[in-house]
């Protein structure tokens, strides 16, 4: 297996209406026999940047390093990778067994070792009741799975990976991305992974690689990004469901910092003072996970902090979900939120609720630019 190094690799297209940079100065490194995946939303440049890995894209500016080889110049056949895409290409009129030994028989490998290669890949991925039958007879999952097999086959020093669970079920999703993880271990093996699945992103990747617009975002374990986002995107995109946001200006009041929008203020914690008096009179947007809220009575005495943060609002809609309950309200100002709430809470559409959280386990942006991080 071998590194992935991406320097300052930029990719421009041009069409009838100027010219598009689908990836701006992106600089990455993916270290040997880590699982990293890039995620961002629909044309983020995310399968652009593997494309340009793989040789069926040029770059524009910039190199691209496999292992200690500059690759940017080089055609996909010689960059000793392989890919796996989203429709599984295989051939339809091959058995699975010919599809997974197609590549060694072009290299003219002896029949001996095309065998013994494909049934100890088979036995690897659960297929050997499988390789007699043709594409049109393997369901989703398993056509995925030879199209897996067939790249392992090649012993490649990089796997790239190109959205391939998105026709697949919700179930099967779930299941192969288990089946990945545990065949990436198995291998120890260096892949890249395209998807706009930002929870089957959290769940495979050693790093997660963020993109919008072309540009990385942030860099980081799934756990770092989800706990510390660079920026209110990233905050945003990395989330079931979606972070809270509220908007508002930082401002001096009774001799401590608020933020106050419309319809709400409160208090910054002194703790976070430190951060955030640097940065009072400017507007902010403060976020706050789903699963940081509750929601009670109006009127509630609050036993547990004598900071938190209290918002009327009108529940909308409730979504029951077995071990959690989401619940949809209006808030001040007519902002959208949710709270990831205890199943058997008594709510129901209509009531008028207090929205409470700690302000400590909050995030805040600028609420301009990029959307930095603040605190």
């Amino acid at each position: 297996m071998a590194s992935v190094s991406l320097a300052s690799v930029s990719k421009v297209f041009s069409n009838g209406d100027g010219r598009i940079r689908a990836v701006d100065d992106l600089n990455l490194e993916v270290p040997d026999q880590k699982f990293v995946v890039l995620v961002g939303p629909s044309g983020c440049g995310k399968s652009t940047t593997l494309r340009m890995i793989a040789g069926l894209e040029s770059v524009s500016s910039g190199s691209i390093h496999i292992g200690d080889r500059d690759v940017s110049g080089l055609a996909p056949k010689d960059r000793d990778i392989a890919m796996v895409f989203q429709n599984y290409a295989l051939y339809p009129h091959m058995t699975a067994y010919k599809n997974m030994a197609f590549g060694l028989k072009m290299r003219r490998t002896p029949k001996a070792e095309i065998d013994r290669r494909v049934r100890e890949v088979a036995a690897l991925l659960g297929l050997e009741r499988l390789l007699d039958r043709k594409p049109a007879a393997l369901s989703g999952g398993e056509c995925q799975r030879v199209a897996v097999g067939r790249a392992i086959m090649r012993d490649p020093k990089v796997f790239l990976f190109d959205e391939p669970l998105s026709n697949l079920d919700a179930k099967l999703r779930v299941q192969m991305r288990t089946e990945i993880k545990t065949l990436q271990r198995k291998l120890r093996a260096t892949m890249i992974y395209v998807t706009h699945d930002q929870e089957e992103a959290m769940t495979l990747g050693d790093t997660l690689v963020i993109l919008n617009d072309g540009r990385l975002q942030q860099q980081g374990t799934p756990l770092d990004v989800y706990r510390k986002p660079a920026n209110r995107f990233v905050a945003e995109f990395i989330g079931t469901p979606t972070i809270n946001i509220l908007e508002g200006r930082l401002q001096e009041a009774n001799g401590g910092l608020t933020l106050a929008g419309r319809d709400f203020q409160f208090t910054i914690p002194t703790s976070m003072r430190a951060v955030l008096d640097t940065h009072s009179g400017a507007y902010a947007a403060v976020g706050i996970r789903p699963e940081y809220c509750e929601m009670v009575a109006p009127g509630h005495r609050d036993t547990k902090s004598s900071a938190s943060t209290n918002l009327p609002c009108r529940i909308d809609m409730l979504e029951p979900l077995g071990d959690s309950m989401l619940v949809y309200v209006t808030g001040p100002g007519d902002v959208s939120l949710v709270a990831r709430t205890n199943p058997g809470a008594d709510h129901a559409a209509g009531d008028h609720v207090i929205l409470r959280f700690d302000p400590t386990l909050a995030h805040f942006f600028a609420n301009s630019g990029r959307g930095e991080r603040l605190k």
